[in-house]
């Protein structure tokens, strides 16, 4: 399938172009040491990124606030690994993480091909849940904010994907039309389903290869979008 008449191609941030978890990986290395935590690292990851992913579905429908986000994806955590924090210590671990975590500038394979590929032809831009004083740290650090045309956040939209809000929002500052729009992202239910939802196609980041039943377009690579533009 090639898209031929698409002008204005709609990414997300986090897990499609910048690698939230190696990232994470480095942020919360720091943090263990700044704190003198005898925690691996790898450990700690292995239960970190199931339960932020799980937050973040409950954040992204209106189930929880932002402070029980980064509060309960971290407490679950020690709990788990048996670890006595305070919740102070928590509150203060959080806040270290969000301000480290932009620092680091790991991108997926492909990501600068593909932006350079694409820029010139199409107007790109961002669409996502992320807080916008970080995902725009994150993207000047990685080196990619200038190739985006507009930035939309749920906090400026007031809405979180999949709400259709965010796209309207999303399309209106890009003065684009549906038909003339796509979303790649990495999550079924927020960017593709979300995008589906609200009358604009999808192309499906699936990089860790997983198995879906919904027919939609995707690819493992994000050099692979060349097949389709």
């Amino acid at each position: 399938m090639i898209f031929k008449n698409k002008k204005h191609l709609f990414f997300d941030l986090d897990h499609t172009l910048w690698d939230f978890d190696k990232n994470s990986e480095v942020a919360f290395d720091f943090i263990f040491q700044k704190y003198n935590f005898d925690i691996s690292v790898t450990d700690f990851l292995e239960h970190y990124i199931p339960r932020n992913q799980y937050y973040w579905s409950l954040y992204q429908v209106n189930k929880i606030s932002q402070e029980e986000l980064r509060f309960n994806r971290l407490n679950d955590v020690f709990e788990i690994l048996d670890v006595s924090v305070t919740k102070e210590l928590i509150h203060q671990i959080s806040e270290d993480y969000i301000e480290h975590l932009p620092n680091s500038n790991f991108l997926f394979e492909g990501a600068i091909e593909i932006l350079e590929y694409l820029k010139g032809k199409y107007q790109l831009h961002i669409v996502t849940n992320g807080f916008h004083h970080v995902q725009d740290k994150k993207m000047k650090n990685a080196n990619i904010f200038h190739y985006f045309s507009t930035i939309t956040n749920s906090e400026l939209a007031g809405e979180k994907k999949p709400h259709p809000s965010i796209f309207e929002y999303a399309l209106s500052l890009a003065e684009a039309n549906k038909e003339e729009s796509i979303m790649i992202g990495d999550s079924l239910e927020a960017d593709i389903e979300g995008a589906l939802q609200f009358g604009i196609d999808a192309i499906f980041f699936n990089e860790k290869n997983i198995i879906i039943d919904k027919k939609v377009p995707q690819i493992n690579n994000l050099t692979e979008l060349k097949n389709f533009f």
